[in-house]
C-alpha cells in the first residue's frame, strides 16, 4: 500500500503491524527503508506500540492484586516486548490520496489479558508525515496502557541526532531499567551527536522535550510528539544506516515501577481512551 503527496511517499503493510516499509522526501529515504521480502516488522521502517512499549521484565507484573504473566517475545527473552499491535494484522478503514486510516481490535488472550482496540491514521501533506495512534479499553476491568512509535531514521555517514532529555534510564545486564541518571552518564544528544560515533546506546531518555532532528548533510529531518510522549527510547547500535528514535508515554517496565513514581503508565477504566501523535517533517540546510 503506498500513498504520496508532495515531495513525500509513503508505503504500508497494514497486514505486518501496521508497519510502514518506506518514508522519502524528493527521493531520500527518511526512514530506514524496508526490504522487499519483509516478514517481520523489526526489519521495517515503522510500527506502532500498544498496548505498551518497550520492555517488561520477565513479561510478569501485578495490577491491582493480579498476577499477569505475559509470554515472553522470541529473541528477547525472557522480556515481553511492544505489546500486541505490531504483531497484528490492521483493517483499513480509510485509504486515499494523503491518509491512511487503520483499526485494530483484540479480545482478550495470554498476549494481554485485557480487550481492547486502537486505531491508527498515517496523513501526509506538502509538509510532511503525521501519526496518531489511539486505544480504548473495551474490557469490563480497568488495565494498564501505553503508547508508542517505533520509527528507524536512516542515517547518513556524518548524521547527528540532537535532541534534548535531560535524564536517563541506565539498564542492568538484562536490559531493565535500573537508575534514573544524568544524561551525560551515558550520552547526551543536546548539542547533537554523530550517530557513526555514538556508543550502543539502548535506553529510555525523561523529560524529553517531544523534538529531536536528524541533521544529515544539506537536509534535515524533525521529530515532534505530542506532550504525552515524556520519554523518548533511543536504540543505536553499531556499524547499522539507521538509529530509532522512540516516542513513549511511559518508560519501560513502567509497569513493575514503584507505585510512588510517575512511570507515565496510565490506568484506563472501562470505555476509557489513551492516545498520542508524532509528526515527521523534512527541509533543506
Amino acid at each position: 500500500m503506498r500513498i504520496e503527496r508532495g515531495d513525500w511517499a509513503l508505503g504500508l503493510r497494514p497486514d505486518l503491524g501496521a508497519s510502514i516499509t518506506s518514508l522519502t522526501w524528493r527521493g531520500r529515504d527518511v526512514l530506514r527503508p524496508a526490504p522487499d521480502d519483509l516478514d517481520s516488522p523489526l526489519a521495517a521502517s515503522s510500527f506502532p506500540l500498544a498496548p505498551y512499549a518497550n520492555r517488561i521484565d520477565g513479561g510478569a507484573f501485578a495490577f491491582e492484586g493480579r498476577a499477569v504473566r505475559l509470554p515472553a517475545m522470541p529473541g528477547f527473552e525472557p522480556h515481553a516486548l511492544h505489546g500486541v499491535g505490531w504483531r497484528s494484522r490492521w483493517t483499513v478503514l480509510r485509504l486515499d490520496d494523503r491518509t491512511i486510516e487503520l483499526a485494530l481490535a483484540a479480545e482478550a488472550a495470554p498476549e494481554w489479558p485485557w480487550a481492547w482496540t486502537a486505531t491508527h491514521r498515517l496523513t501526509l501533506s506538502e509538509d510532511g508525515l503525521e501519526m496518531s495512534l489511539g486505544l480504548v479499553n473495551t474490557d469490563a476491568a480497568a488495565m494498564p496502557a501505553g503508547l508508542g512509535l517505533h520509527p528507524y531514521f536512516a542515517v547518513e555517514a556524518a548524521t547527528r541526532l540532537q535532541l534534548s532529555a535531560p535524564r536517563v534510564w541506565l539498564t542492568d545486564a538484562r536490559e531493565i531499567p535500573e537508575r534514573l541518571a544524568a544524561a551525560g552518564e551515558l550520552i547526551d544528544w543536546r548539542e547533537g551527536v554523530a550517530v557513526a560515533e555514538a556508543p550502543l546506546v539502548d535506553h529510555a531518555y525523561a523529560d524529553w522535550a517531544a523534538r529531536a532532528a536528524l541533521l544529515h548533510d544539506g537536509w534535515r529531518v524533525d521529530l515532534t510528539a505530542s506532550p504525552n510522549a515524556r520519554w523518548v527510547q533511543i536504540y543505536a547500535p553499531r556499524a547499522e544506516a539507521f538509529v530509532c528514535v522512540e516516542p513513549v508515554t511511559h518508560r519501560p517496565d513502567a509497569h513493575n515501577a514503584p507505585a510512588t513514581e510517575d512511570s507515565g503508565l496510565r490506568v484506563l477504566k472501562p470505555g476509557e481512551s489513551l492516545s498520542m501523535t508524532a509528526r515527521i517533517t523534512a527541509s533543506e540546510i
